[in-house]
């Protein structure tokens, strides 16, 4: 009786079946516990490193770097594993979320400790440097065990071209109000905490909580579907296992998944130097105060959510690639703008930061839309689904287009003579002309350069939807022939 009853709970989550809203609204609740912590080290990491911890910012930089090459080997290794991995009650992704959940809170809060280590601020710089350099590994690490799974289930939810769209509007609207409500609960804290060590603090017991229950939901939410789905992948006779050396090679031998890498990683590190550049643009370029980047930043991610189901939209009735690359002409209109900007011109930084708010809507939506395509790709070639290897590589880029942008960021910013604040100093230092200069050119020609590699590389991007349904169909061939060639055998 009890197997009849899973077989009927099977059968009524069937993955052909269009997905229902809880199960969306599920999954989208997962990407708010990476969002919420991801999004708060993007905003945060780099002033707090230099204006709190008192750490030189190209120091910074490299904290955040040699934490993302220990993530080149982790995350595609991570990614593989979750590929292998059998459950009976919660399936191949959903057991990772589960256990790294609590291990992600605690990095996260960890990060946002000033220990004093010693009187001496020279050696104490250095003391923390190796802190922080563990720690971000440790948090990177977390990051991973929690986020690839969950990015990995999209194809494993929706096998359509335009619903994988859809599901990815739900997620990243997790995503962006994740950020929208970092920003919001940090411009609270900020307003009512003045001493900066506290209030970073508290954001990071925050942080953790959130990191910690999200996933618990995601993975109770969307079980139902998932072990569904596992259930029709199991019923196909196991091809030869491939070893992983093997399976990296096949990876970069795909062009449209390359493709696809280029694509995010360009977009990625166009906001990951965008974010970071923003909070000191408006301190020492248009002269305002801590709680006013917040408020820059909230218009940028509030209009990214906003547009976010409007592009879903629009993909839908012209395809990814053009979507993308209609998409992404706004931001690199704002982008050029928001380096000239003076001080006396409050009013044209929030109109560019809405403008560069729609095309970051795309850049969230599109790329992560198209790799379930190169997914199914990959199976019609190979026999064989590896969401986590392939999301683990995603991943990768993800995390390193984070830690190469805060690195370059760091680095160019240190040449130019960025003077940190020292701890105990309640006053930010006067910057000289020539740091003043890179930040409007970080903040102005990186981003747009790297956005314009994106277009070029989409233009190139060769899954539309014909292809997709033509994959889709001959998949669906060569499962029906597996399956009548096993009740045959029987």
């Amino acid at each position: 009786m009890e197997n009849s009853g899973n077989a009927n709970n099977l059968q009524k989550t069937s993955p052909e079946k269009k997905l229902d809203f809880k199960t969306k609204l599920a999954y989208g609740i997962g990407d708010l516990g990476a969002s919420f912590p991801g999004n708060i080290v993007s905003f945060f990491i780099l002033v707090f490193f230099t204006n709190v911890a008192g750490i030189p910012i190209g120091l910074a930089g490299n904290i955040l770097l040699i934490g993302k090459i220990w993530d080149a080997i982790n995350d595609p290794m991570i990614g593989w594993l979750t590929d292998k991995t059998k459950s009976r009650y919660w399936g191949r992704r959903l057991p990772w979320l589960i256990y790294g959940a609590f291990p992600l809170g605690i990095a996260f809060f960890l990060e946002w400790i000033v220990p004093k280590f010693h009187q001496d601020h020279t050696q104490n710089i250095w003391l923390l440097f190796f802190y922080y350099t563990v720690i971000c590994a440790f948090f990177n690490t977390a990051f991973t065990v929690v986020n690839l799974p969950y990015t990995a289930m999209t194809p494993e939810l929706a096998q359509d071209y335009d619903e994988r769209t859809e599901v990815n509007s739900y997620r990243f609207s997790f995503s962006i109000g994740g950020s929208i409500l970092s920003l919001l609960i940090a411009q609270i804290i900020f307003s009512q905490i003045h001493q900066p060590e506290q209030r970073y603090l508290v954001l990071g017991v925050i942080g953790a909580i959130v990191a910690i229950g999200c996933p618990f939901i995601c993975a109770f939410g969307t079980r139902d579907r998932l072990l569904a789905f596992e259930a029709t992948r199991n019923q196909q006779e196991e091809p030869p296992a491939i070893p992983f050396l093997e399976q990296l090679k096949i990876v970069f031998s795909n062009r449209a998944f390359i493709i696809v890498v280029g694509i995010y990683f360009f977009s990625w590190l166009s906001l990951q130097v965008t974010t970071p550049i923003i909070p000191y643009f408006v301190l020492y370029c248009i002269k305002l105060s801590d709680s006013d980047f917040t408020q820059v930043m909230l218009a940028v991610q509030g209009t990214a959510l906003l547009m976010l189901f409007f592009w879903n939209i629009v993909s839908q009735r012209i395809g990814k690639k053009l979507a993308y690359m209609i998409g992404i002409l706004p931001w690199i209109f704002a982008c050029c703008l928001l380096g000239f900007l003076q001080s006396n011109q409050i009013w044209l930084m929030y109109i560019l930061a809405v403008t560069a708010g729609v095309g970051v809507s795309v850049a969230y939506l599109i790329p992560w839309s198209m790799i379930p395509d190169v997914i199914d790709l990959d199976e019609l070639h190979t026999g064989q689904r590896r969401e986590g290897l392939f999301y683990g590589f995603m991943i990768l880029v993800q995390k390193f287009g984070t830690a190469f942008g805060l690195f370059l960021l760091g680095n160019f910013l240190q040449s130019a003579g960025f003077k940190e604040r020292l701890p105990g100093e309640q006053v930010l230092p006067i910057q000289p002309d020539s740091a003043v200069l890179a930040i409007r050119i970080a903040l102005a020609a990186i981003p747009s350069i790297c956005l314009l590699i994106g277009i070029i590389l989409t233009y190139y991007y060769p899954i539309t939807r014909e292809i997709h349904d033509d994959i889709k169909q001959k998949l669906w061939e060569r499962r029906h022939m597996n399956n009548l060639d096993s009740a045959n055998s029987d």
